[in-house]
């Protein structure tokens, strides 16, 4: 009988999410001794993608390319598919988010060849090899969230022609307004990029090769495909400890500091759902932003609690960006409530800058700017933190003016005096 290996560590980060590496850098800046932290993942990742140095690396035990099976959160163990034990006393879940499958969305021929989900690093490299810049292939993109937004720009750049389909009202529907997403839509239409909205695709053609020929629409009407790429969202990973922990809003639920039910085992990034301060309600939040953000604290609260100290609980700032072609755009707060619309949102304008904010019980609980420079930025996420009162939403389209358009100080205007 094979003897069972068995490996024991302080501190597990179990998972490939990005959260991952920034949890694993804030150990080595706290100090770690050799040996004390290993990092389990089923990806051949590097210490590229963990954004490690060298010396970092040496006290880490990089535990890649390996499946973990099985989560015993009572004896605090993980169990590979070849039946190695590794033993913790305080584990990090970072196993961040899976894409949703063309299968699951009812489609058939999901095996065939050129169907991309961008959700890996396996998946980004197949796709490189598929790229023929000298020739002008067509791409579907099916979905309009924030992969779909970028990665068509990104295509359209390299000289692909590109047909967004998504069967959402309008683009980035998730966090958009309408007047938001009319802007893009124009700017991506004059880039030469299709957009088919409120359609939803149904299934694909092939050809003998096994290659994605068409997209088929439900509409009755068929696009030619060399590649498909699908943005349907992502799933928090969390199915190793169903059952064990106390689930909420899809992903494992936590307090102010990222730890579960159990109170050796934290979860970060995508697969947290953990109290939102500022809004007084529970959420969850995939954004490289908060996967940093929550890494750090949870680490934090863990070296805290070993030497009796204690921290400030999570007060996270919802934020979200994206840079397209030269455009580039900042959301900070909650898209919730009637939404005001500032500034220059023609999409045929050589220099569009504008902005919205959204009022709920007459306060400002959000702010979206696009074409924002560094203290413009400052200064709307400022205003979200902060929530100034509002009396008028003409007065608050006027100010928004303001915050483009003068040279006044900006955080005075929006901040200091209710608006």
């Amino acid at each position: 009988m094979a003897e069972e290996k068995s490996f024991n560590f302080k501190y597990v980060i179990f998972g490939a999410d990005v959260s991952a590496g920034y949890a694993a850098r804030e150990f080595a800046r706290q100090g770690l001794k050799h040996g004390e932290l290993a990092i389990i993942s089923n990806e051949p990742a590097s210490n590229k993608i963990f954004g490690l140095g060298d010396t970092d690396l040496e006290c880490i035990e990089l535990i890649l390319s390996t499946e973990i099976i099985k989560a015993d959160l009572s004896t605090k163990s993980l169990f590979s598919t070849d039946g190695t034990i590794f033993k913790y006393q305080t584990m990090i879940v970072a196993t961040g988010s899976t894409c949703v499958r063309m299968s699951e969305c009812g489609f058939q021929d999901t095996n065939a060849k050129n169907i991309f989900y961008l959700r890996d690093i396996k998946d980004v490299d197949q796709l490189a090899l598929t790229m023929e810049p000298k020739k002008k292939r067509k791409v579907v993109v099916i979905g309009g969230g924030c992969r779909g937004f970028e990665i068509s720009a990104s295509l359209t750049v390299n000289n692909y022609e590109v047909t967004m389909v998504f069967p959402e009202p309008w683009i980035m529907h998730w966090l958009f307004s309408a007047e938001i997403a009319s802007f893009y839509e124009g700017y991506y239409a004059n880039k030469g990029i299709k957009i088919i909205k409120s359609t939803k695709a149904t299934g694909l053609s092939t050809n003998s090769n096994g290659e994605v020929t068409e997209v088929k629409l439900d509409d009755g009407r068929a696009l030619e495909a060399d590649v498909v790429l699908l943005d349907g969202g992502g799933r928090p990973m969390t199915s190793l400890f169903r059952g064990q922990v106390v689930e909420e809003k899809g992903g494992l639920k936590t307090n102010g500091f990222f730890k579960t039910s159990v109170s050796s085992v934290y979860a970060i990034g995508d697969v947290a759902t953990f109290p939102m301060k500022l809004y007084g309600d529970m959420r969850r939040v995939e954004h490289v932003n908060h996967a940093f953000k929550s890494a750090e604290q949870a680490v934090m609260a863990i070296k805290a609690a070993e030497e009796g100290r204690s921290i400030q609980e999570y007060d996270y700032l919802p934020f979200f960006n994206s840079r397209a072609f030269d455009l580039s755009w900042q959301f900070y707060g909650d898209n919730v409530g009637q939404s005001v619309i500032f500034g220059d949102n023609d999409p045929n304008s050589p220099k569009a800058k504008f902005g919205t904010y959204w009022v709920k019980d007459g306060k400002v609980v959000g702010a979206f700017l696009e074409g924002g420079v560094v203290e413009e930025n400052k200064a709307i996420a400022r205003v979200a933190r902060t929530q100034p009162s509002v009396g008028s939403l003409e007065v608050l389209s006027n100010v928004g003016e303001l915050l483009i358009g003068s040279r006044v100080n900006r955080n005075r205007v929006l901040v200091s005096c209710h608006i």
